[in-house]
């Protein structure tokens, strides 16, 4: 286990599970066999479950209980106690609640929630249940994120994800029953087949749901995936550039028009003077803070040392079923930057923030005659980024090309 856990800012739990594998998710995650689909039968700890089913939830979960406590064990002083910790995946809701009572309870007796103030689970919606979000609410968890999508059936389809458009309002109302009020909600666009119709009605669907913060995100065709191979074979077909780019302003318009602060590229918080809705746990990524990933494929970060768990659960049970495991699970993917990549990542990942960075941090590294100096200055010039009285930060035109500009950086 490498001995960073005390430094870390934020904790990232992966849990794997899913009921089915959305084509478009290049995610870790494994489908075992689940027995009924959520929502259509109990499916707490204690459920019968066919005897040719795969279950490795019980097996999982110990062996994330017993990552948490070596990475306790090697921290010096107090241990863990990271400000934010945020459950992804997978769909974590899928976890069964009477195994999320053993992890919760884990958490809290290895002291690692004494000074968290951000708690995230993500969740798919027809996953959530009444039950469960007391659950979640009673171990600590104040913020759920909820992967709505969409609320149109024929993008659900597009997106092959299985949840019903109605599922994201029962969702919402289990949460806030429950008291967990910090809602996050994601919607992705630019899916085959959409319209700017069919988007305006997404958001006008999402807005009356009140959440406190919202996650946008244009259909990304990542490598490794069904729907980018169906792309390729004309089984699918990609909205085009002027569209996309006409859904994001749509979007940037009618988010602004409903009093949500943009304060980074993909993603909105209900505006408020402390800027409380923003998500803590993401804030430390993207500013380059230390956090730590416990669970199969979740990666760590600490000071430009990067490493992620071998994205194989079975590896991973093997490791944690030995009665004495020596060493941490299986880890690949070990990146140490130097110094000049990391202020290029630095950059990367600051101006993707509306607020942007700090003109002393640049000045303090970036100095003048440095070939990003040059590019900064290019960049200014032709009206993709600004400079404000404190910081470099992008334009609405730079907004559109976030990606190539901060390409020219690293």
């Amino acid at each position: 286990m490498p001995d960073h856990s005390a430094q870390a800012q934020s904790l990232y739990l992966h849990l794997p599970f899913c009921f089915h594998k959305c084509h478009y998710c290049d995610f870790y995650s494994v489908v075992d066999n689940p027995g009924p689909k959520p929502g259509t039968a109990a499916t707490d700890a204690q459920t019968p479950r066919p005897a040719a089913a795969t279950d490795r939830q019980p097996a999982f979960t110990r062996a994330l209980v017993a990552e948490l406590e070596a990475a306790h064990r090697a921290a010096p002083g107090p241990g863990l106690r990271p400000r934010t910790v945020f459950a992804g995946g997978g769909t974590p809701t899928f976890l069964r609640p009477g195994l999320w009572d053993q992890l919760l309870a884990s958490l809290h007796q290895a002291g690692t929630l004494e000074h968290t103030t951000e708690f995230t689970v993500e969740a798919n919606p027809e996953t959530v249940t009444a039950d469960l979000m007391q659950r979640l609410a009673h171990g600590g968890v104040n913020r759920v994120s909820i992967g709505a999508q969409s609320f149109q059936k024929a993008s659900l389809d597009a997106l092959e994800r299985w949840h019903r458009p109605e599922s994201v309002r029962s969702a919402v109302d289990a949460c806030r029953a429950a008291g967990i009020t910090n809602l996050s909600l994601d919607l992705i666009f630019a899916i085959p087949g959409q319209t700017l119709a069919m988007l305006d009605d997404d958001l006008d669907r999402l807005l009356e749901l009140e959440p406190t913060h919202l996650s946008t995100y244009g259909l990304t065709y990542e490598p490794q995936t069904p729907l980018t191979a169906r792309l390729r074979v004309g089984r699918v077909t990609k909205v085009d550039e002027d569209t996309e780019r006409a859904m994001y302003a749509r979007v940037l318009e009618r988010l602004e028009a409903a009093g949500f602060e943009h304060y980074e590229v993909s993603n909105w918080a209900r505006a408020t003077p402390d800027r409380r809705y923003r998500c803590a746990h993401n804030l430390a990524y993207w500013t380059n803070a230390n956090w730590l990933g416990l669970g199969p494929g979740a990666a760590s970060h600490h000071h430009g040392h990067r490493w992620r768990n071998a994205p194989n659960l079975t590896r991973y049970l093997a490791h944690w079923d030995q009665s004495e495991p020596t060493g941490p699970p299986p880890t690949e993917d070990h990146e140490r930057l130097a110094p000049e990549d990391r202020i290029g990542e630095r950059l990367m990942l600051g101006l993707r923030l509306s607020d942007g960075i700090e003109h002393n941090w640049i000045q303090a590294n970036v100095p003048a005659g440095h070939r990003r100096a040059a590019a900064i200055d290019e960049l200014v010039a032709i009206g993709m980024l600004e400079r404000t009285a404190t910081h470099l930060r992008l334009t609405r035109r730079g907004l559109f090309v976030a990606d190539t500009v901060v390409a020219k950086l690293l």
